[in-house]
């Protein structure tokens, strides 16, 4: 699964050009489920077990990734932009990145000689940010790069030890534990939803819920693990090579506890994630129709939303055989 991972790392879905990634993961497991695409853009599978589930269960993880968008080109040829989702002004100074259409770009801002000495103590704000691609001017610019472009940061993935640093381990770290899901026998019918837009407000994950309408739900996820030096025990979060990351709270979701209290007893290596922060798509999902009993299962990752995720593989296969029991039992209706 950590060479799928790799190569899913490797494909750019920004959020609303989730198109690429998609179509990959159509081609792995159309043989393995049957698929269907919404008016969204979500990826709907229904995988059929060797018995109809009891109860409709939905697994879901996010297509998009955080990136980059022109939103301006100056005069002088220069693209301005803004985020995609969250990232930090600290990851993205002197990156390299590459549009939709391969033109590569730097993003830059006023050299640090001429930097007042006031401007040298704080961190310049996105809005003064730019990204040059080289050209000469506007009319230049304007033949590689159109307002409205998308582009990732140039991040080639590769293996530290027991350990994969790339760009969008959140969530391709889900896609890649739902895809092998999707290929393994299953005990139980359940539906698997790969989703767009959740860096963006959770928009693909509402609509795929209301057509699914599943009894329970269970979100695969990546979160950050704050295991460094220097960090409070009590902000950690989770750990790197502790095993997956379930969920009791975060700033969208108060999780079903019964549902909760059996993940953390299943007989896999697994954490609780000990800091109450961030959110992901459970927050759409649990509130759907009259509301849906939800869980999440995370894999822990330094460096999120960052051109340099860190995670550990042996937490993404501890992570995929905690997810298979605890979707096995919630359709066999042994937990709800």
């Amino acid at each position: 699964m950590k060479n799928l991972l790799k190569t899913l790392c490797d494909i750019p879905a920004v959020s609303g050009r989730e198109d690429k990634l998609r179509e990959f993961i159509i081609n792995e497991v159309k043989d393995f489920a049957e698929c269907t695409v919404d008016p969204s853009g979500n990826l709907i599978c229904f995988k059929k077990g060797k018995n109809r589930a009891v109860k409709k269960v939905m697994v879901d993880a996010h297509l998009d990734e955080v990136g980059i968008i022109a939103s301006f080109i100056t005069a002088d040829g220069f693209i301005k932009f803004q985020t995609v989702g969250g990232i930090d002004t600290a990851v993205m100074l002197g990156r390299r990145v590459v549009f939709e259409n391969g033109v590569l770009g730097v993003v830059s801002l006023k050299p640090v000689h001429m930097l007042s000495a006031d401007e040298k103590k704080v961190m310049p704000k996105t809005d003064s940010l730019y990204i040059d691609i080289g050209a000469k001017n506007k009319e230049e610019a304007e033949e590689m790069v159109s307002v409205g472009a998308t582009a990732v940061f140039c991040s080639a993935p590769q293996f530290l030890g027991e350990n994969l640093l790339a760009r969008a381990i959140d969530d391709r770290a889900g896609v890649a534990c739902l895809i092998k899901l999707l290929k393994s026998e299953a005990e139980y019918d359940f539906y698997a939803t790969f989703t767009v837009g959740e860096e963006i407000g959770l928009r693909g994950a509402k609509t795929a819920a209301y057509t699914v309408s599943p009894d329970a739900a269970v979100i695969l996820e990546a979160t950050t693990a704050a295991d460094l030096y220097g960090v409070d025990a009590d902000k950690k979060v989770c750990v790197l090579g502790g095993g997956p990351a379930i969920s009791f709270m975060d700033r969208s979701t108060l999780y079903n506890k019964k549902l909760f209290d059996f993940a953390n007893a299943l007989p896999v290596k697994h954490q609780v994630k000990e800091y109450v922060s961030g959110g992901n798509n459970a927050g759409a999902v649990h509130l759907s129709k009259g509301g849906v009993p939800t869980i999440t299962v995370s894999l822990p990752c330094r460096y999120i939303h960052s051109p340099s995720c860190l995670a550990n593989m042996y937490d993404l296969e501890d992570m995929y055989k905690l997810s298979a029991q605890l979707i096995t039992s919630l359709c066999g209706g042994k937990v709800l």
